[in-house]
């Protein structure tokens, strides 16, 4: 058992209650995911202009906005204007999960959230691998996002663990804990969220366990064989690799 401590991630910005680090992760052979490369986060929506500069000044130049072109353009985002940092909407979500009739919010009345993370595995692998090339192209340090950090946000940084050798354990845990980090706004829309929906505002262990299982059934456990099934090449994944290990 190695000592990684999840809350050792958090970044503390100001505005932000979800957003950590993903350095620090302990992987195989005894190196650690690199600081200062990729951040993940919950949405920065109402940030102000001087929070926005914060992040900037912490070494962000590239926003990665995983959330539905319904949702940017309801709540906003700060950084699609904004000068000295590159911005990308790239969705992992089709349709309006606002919206109480949308086909996938009807799915997970009756699935769990690890089976929406599957669906999004097969059928927006393009976009995946589109939101990875970023992350590595990019020279600063790259920030992507959904609305509460742990669903969208958590598939990307899955794949991101699993590629650089983290151990399913600590992938599960760096999962689990984003409810715990969002609880103050989570809990009041839990009170107000129909009984077959309150599921899908928690980050429980099972839906990675299903995510994980999933890839460990169809490209046994090797995440690089889905990505290159996705179009990814074998330059373009050890370009990553050495980006994030």
């Amino acid at each position: 058992m190695d000592n990684y401590d999840v809350t050792s991630q958090l970044m503390h910005f100001d505005g932000l209650l979800n957003a950590r680090e993903l350095g620090g992760m302990p992987l195989k052979n005894g190196i650690v995911f690199p600081r200062n490369a990729v951040i993940r986060s919950d949405s920065p929506s109402d940030l102000t202009k001087e929070q926005c500069d914060n992040l900037k000044a912490a070494g962000i130049t590239c926003v990665i906005d995983l959330r539905s072109e319904a949702e940017v353009r309801h709540y906003g985002n700060p950084f699609r204007e904004y000068e000295g940092v590159d911005f990308y909407n790239i969705p992992l979500f089709i349709g309006d999960p606002d919206n109480e009739n949308d086909p996938t919010i009807n799915f997970l009345r009756t699935h769990l959230l690890g089976d929406f993370y599957v669906l999004i595995l097969q059928q927006l692998g393009d976009r995946i691998c589109r939101i990875l090339k970023i992350i590595s192209d990019n020279e600063g340090i790259t920030m992507y996002h959904c609305a509460h950090g742990k669903d969208r946000t958590g598939i990307i940084s899955a794949i991101l663990y699993l590629l650089a050798g983290a151990s399913r354990e600590n992938i599960i845990r760096n999962y689990e804990c984003s409810y715990t980090f969002m609880k103050p706004i989570l809990d009041p829309l839990i009170a107000t969220q129909e009984p077959g929906l309150k599921h899908i505002l928690g980050s429980d262990a099972e839906n990675m366990v299903i995510f994980l299982d999933y890839i460990e059934k169809n490209y046994g456990g090797d995440i690089k064989v889905y990505l290159k099934e996705q179009g990814m090449s074998d330059e373009d994944l050890d370009k990553l690799i050495r980006r994030i290990s």
